[in-house]
């Protein structure tokens, strides 16, 4: 809607209500002496100058451009090509409304069935979200919908010491102050047998990172069969692009796959835009809810 600004007399009519004559009488207790201080600023620049100057400046920063960085821990300056930028900008991908109004916003509807469609291949899982903040809080969701899936009857959720240690963390605060029991992770020299001579009939899910933050990669092999023996469901992170090279998670048994989507195409941002995607597999709900 366009932007109405107040009249005078809607002006004197608030001043009137609140008592007061004039709008300085408001800052009355801000002494006069420094209401307007001095500003101290260089002589003005043309928008050219401006600019180089502004580059200048950011050119002192030690950006990743310029170095090495191994300090990511699953956020990486990843090569996004340029068509990235055109294709997204194209009315029929991107609109200013949310899709709420289907139909205004088609373009916003097809981004996401293109989106839900590539997690799914990428995964082999059946369904996705759309989605979530990072992919710390896409695990500990998924945590939560096991619990839930069991109707709260198990409240044990087994996590990997080899998990990044942010989405343990995350974990962790999510189920503060709940009945949920977060295990396996204080002894960070567990291996996955230890972990599977943990299941038992108390436990909603199995948690491992694969590969895992340690960049190895896990022997699952087995594994979902023996969570899913314990009547629980196996939860695995992972990271998107490595899924166009190995065995996706659907393919091994995975019930919940969750990771962090920054690497297809998001840019570092120091640390932010990030987002998590948990896609599930529906006919593992179906088998816990009639355990």
């Amino acid at each position: 809607m366009p932007y109405v600004p107040h009249t005078e007399a809607d002006r004197r009519e608030m001043l009137a209500e609140i008592g007061v004559d004039s709008v300085e009488d408001l800052f009355s207790d801000v002494p006069e002496e420094v209401r307007f201080p001095e500003l101290r600023l260089p002589p003005p620049l043309s928008e050219m100058e401006i600019l180089r100057e502004l580059r200048e400046m950011a050119e002192r920063n030690a950006d990743l451009d310029h170095y090495a960085c191994f300090l990511g821990a699953g956020a990486y300056n990843h090569f996004v090509p340029s068509v990235v930028n055109h294709v997204i900008g194209r009315s029929e991908f991107y609109t200013a409304y949310t899709p709420y109004q289907p139909e205004i916003s088609q373009g916003t509807l097809q981004t996401i069935f293109e989106y839900q469609s590539m997690v799914c291949a990428l995964t082999g899982m059946e369904v996705a979200n759309a989605s979530h903040y990072d992919g710390a809080t896409a695990l500990a969701e998924a945590a939560l919908m096991a619990v839930r899936v069991s109707r709260e009857k198990r409240q044990k959720i087994i996590v990997s010491p080899a998990v990044h240690p942010e989405y343990r963390q995350t974990l962790r605060t999510y189920t503060r102050g709940t009945d949920i029991v977060v295990t396996g992770d204080e002894d960070l020299t567990r291996e996955l047998d230890d972990l599977k001579a943990m299941l038992d009939e108390d436990t909603a899910c199995l948690i491992i990172q694969n590969p895992n933050f340690f960049g190895q990669l896990e022997e699952v092999d087995g594994l979902a069969d023996a969570v899913h023996e314990a009547g629980a469901l196996f939860v695995v992170a992972v990271d998107p692009i490595l899924l166009s090279l190995f065995r996706p998670p659907g393919e091994y048994g995975a019930d919940i796959v969750v990771g962090e989507g920054q690497s297809l195409g998001n840019a570092i941002s120091f640390g932010g835009r990030i987002w998590g995607f948990l896609p599930p597999k529906r006919v593992s709900f179906a088998r816990c809810q009639a355990a």
